[in-house]
C-alpha cells in the first residue's frame, strides 16, 4: 500500500491496471540527475547507489474520474525514471521523477502534460508477449523519426515478492510522483497499490537510439547492459490529483 493512509474523501483522478513491467535499471553518477530533481525533493539511493530506470508496460482499462475514454482505455508507455525523497507531514515520502515518457496517443500526452506537467509525447507503439518452457518474454517497441526502438525481457524461475531493503522492492515501492513546474515549483502526486511480485531476468536490455530524446550523458547511460533487470507483474492501480509543494515544504 502507498506510504501514509488514504482520506475517505480523496478521490483517485485515473484508475487503471498496469501488467507486464519491464524494469531496466541503470546505475548513474548523481551529478547526472541534480538537474532535473525537483524542489522540496533530494535524491534517494540504495546501498549508496543511484539508479535511473527504463520501464515498460501496459495500461489496462483506464479510467478519468471513473470514466473509461473510448479507444484510450488500453495502450502501452514507456518512461524514464529516477527516484527521490521528501520528509514532510513526519513521514518519508520516497517518489519517481520522470524524464520522459512515450505513449501512443496524442490526447494521453496532452491530459498528463496539463494535469501533472509531466513530459510526455506520443509516437507509434507495439508491444508482444510469448510464453513457453524457457520463460516469459516481453517486448516493448516505438517508432521515433524513422528509429526503431525496441526493450525487452525474458524471465526465468518463478515470480517472487521482493524482500524487505533489496534493489527489486527499492525499484517497485515509491508511492509518490514529483513533476518539475514550469515555474520552479513542484507537483507531489500519490500513487496507490498492492506490492507487486517479481520474475528474474535471463536476458534483457534496449536497443535504439535515444540520443532524439535525451542529452548525451542520459542517451549514453542507455546504451550500456543494465545493471539489472527484471519484470514485475503489476496491479490495479489508483494516481491521485497532485498538490502543488515548494522547496519551503520539505521537511
Amino acid at each position: 500500500m502507498s506510504d501514509g493512509e488514504l482520506v475517505p474523501s480523496d478521490r483517485a483522478f485515473l484508475t487503471a491496471k498496469w501488467r507486464d513491467l519491464i524494469m531496466l535499471n541503470y546505475e548513474v553518477d548523481p551529478a547526472l540527475l541534480l538537474p532535473h530533481v525537483p524542489p522540496g525533493t533530494q535524491l534517494d539511493t540504495w546501498s549508496d547507489r543511484t539508479f535511473v530506470s527504463l520501464v515498460g508496460f501496459l495500461f489496462l482499462d483506464t479510467r478519468i474520474l471513473g470514466v473509461p475514454i473510448p479507444f484510450h482505455c488500453n495502450f502501452e508507455e514507456v518512461n524514464l525514471r529516477f527516484y527521490v525523497r521528501r520528509e514532510a507531514q513526519g513521514e518519508v515520502r520516497r517518489g519517481v521523477v520522470f524524464i520522459r515518457e512515450v505513449v501512443p496517443r496524442f490526447a494521453i500526452a496532452a491530459v498528463a502534460r496539463a494535469f501533472y506537467n509531466e513530459n510526455y509525447v506520443a509516437l507509434r507503439m507495439s508491444h508482444t508477449m510469448e510464453s513457453g518452457d524457457n520463460g516469459r518474454t516481453v517486448e516493448y517497441g516505438w517508432k521515433a523519426k524513422g528509429a526503431q526502438n525496441r526493450m525487452s525481457l525474458t524471465t526465468c524461475g518463478e515470480p517472487f515478492l521482493p524482500a524487505a531493503d533489496s534493489e527489486e522492492q527499492f525499484i517497485t515501492e515509491h508511492y509518490w510522483g514529483y513533476a518539475r513546474q514550469r515555474d520552479g515549483g513542484c507537483v507531489e502526486y500519490r500513487v496507490e497499490h498492492p506490492a507487486w511480485r517479481v520474475w528474474q531476468a535471463k536476458s534483457g536490455g534496449f536497443e535504439g537510439d535515444m540520443r532524439l530524446y535525451y542529452v548525451n550523458e542520459l542517451a549514453s547511460v542507455l546504451s550500456r547492459h543494465p545493471n539489472s533487470a527484471f519484470l514485475a507483474e503489476g496491479s490495479a492501480v489508483k494516481v491521485y490529483r497532485g498538490k502543488r509543494i515548494d522547496g519551503s515544504d520539505a521537511g
